[in-house]
């Protein structure tokens, strides 16, 4: 700001997981190395504060993989993008979403790109430049647009960063699961062509997957921080919780009922969302959630937009809970991950 420098921040969602992590690494250095005169510096960060890098676990582990330290990223709480945008000096490129939220609702302005594979949910005029399409993994808008610029810019760390991506967002390409399209496929293939010392799909998936569901040793505060994604009205704020392990084994840890009131408590939030995945040797998913909230007005009207919703259907089968205040479901339609849902609670928010 004192020097009056232009900053381009290239930003993924506040869930900030691999996929956002990568597209933002990789499009900031593609546009750093390829802008022309750039009057701006590139800078891609990471949407959570340092502290909670370590519970992205296949993050670190792909990083530290492809020898990139920790000490060379820049995490939301290291810049201030609002003071920033305040002296004119910041504009923003959005991956792996297209709506700030709330707390960021000042920042919007400051968009000149978007670059997302989740519906569409509001429209960018121009000058804002909106790439949406229906991918399996947003590193797949980045590898194309990657591919069409300047031949040589492509390296081989950022093949592998991307290659690994794919890879985890669209469960090793299987179709079972229900994520990837030719598209993602076709990324995939042209960065083995380019770089056949790639290492096989199985090993990265598989090692990248184990890294992800590696939940040993957190709390549950650290668990339900770990994939986390936050909705909110005038009146009330709830984060959609991504839990690696099954929803059963979660329900059951010793004082989860306590711990649930205590992280909301701690943030404000009116109830959580709790979605589980677990995948079986053949990738199919089976997926389940719980709504909670000592609110009985709230947990019902979510659950009832979750029971009710029919784009998709979620096919939603009720299961024990072991408390009143949580209601717990098996999700028939198990291709329905939560960017799928996000907009049902939005809507019912």
């Amino acid at each position: 700001v004192r020097r009056h420098r232009e900053i381009h921040v290239v930003m993924g969602n506040e869930a900030c997981d691999l996929d956002s992590t990568i597209s933002a690494l990789a499009l900031a250095y593609f546009l750093a190395q390829t802008s022309p005169a750039p009057k701006a510096t590139f800078v891609p960060v990471l949407n959570i504060p340092r502290t909670d890098f370590a519970l992205r676990t296949e993050t670190t582990f792909l990083l530290r993989d492809r020898g990139i330290p920790a000490a060379s990223l820049i995490f939301r709480d290291e810049i201030d993008l609002g003071g920033l945008h305040h002296a004119g000096l910041l504009s923003l490129t959005l991956v792996d979403h297209h709506i700030l939220p709330g707390a960021d609702a000042a920042l919007e302005e400051a968009v000149v790109e978007v670059l997302d594979h989740r519906p569409l949910e509001r429209e960018r005029g121009p000058p804002c430049q909106v790439t949406v399409e229906p991918v399996g993994s947003c590193a797949t808008l980045v590898t194309e647009r990657i591919l069409q610029g300047p031949p040589g810019v492509l390296d081989r760390t950022t093949a592998a960063l991307l290659h690994g991506t794919i890879l985890l967002d669209c469960i090793n390409l299987s179709p079972a699961a229900g994520k990837v399209t030719p598209r993602d496929v076709a990324c995939v293939s042209l960065l083995e062509e380019r770089f056949p010392e790639l290492p096989a799909r199985d090993a990265v998936f598989g090692a990248l997957q184990a890294a992800k569901f590696d939940v040993t040793g957190l709390t549950t505060e650290q668990m339900l921080r770990k994939d986390l994604k936050v909705l909110s009205n005038d009146e009330v704020v709830v984060p959609i919780s991504g839990i690696f392990e099954d929803l059963e084994t979660f329900l059951q840890r010793p004082g989860l009922l306590q711990d649930l009131e205590a992280f909301c408590q701690a943030r404000g939030y009116a109830g959580l969302v709790a979605m589980t995945v677990s995948f079986n040797e053949r990738h199919e998913p089976t997926r389940k959630l719980a709504v909670y909230s000592r609110q009985e007005p709230l947990r019902s009207t979510l659950c009832r937009a979750l029971e009710e919703a029919t784009t998709p259907s979620l096919l939603l089968q009720p299961l024990p809970s072991p408390w009143s205040c949580v209601a717990a479901y098996a999700q028939g339609n198990a291709v329905a991950a939560r960017k799928k849902v996000l907009p049902i609670l939005r809507a019912a928010l």
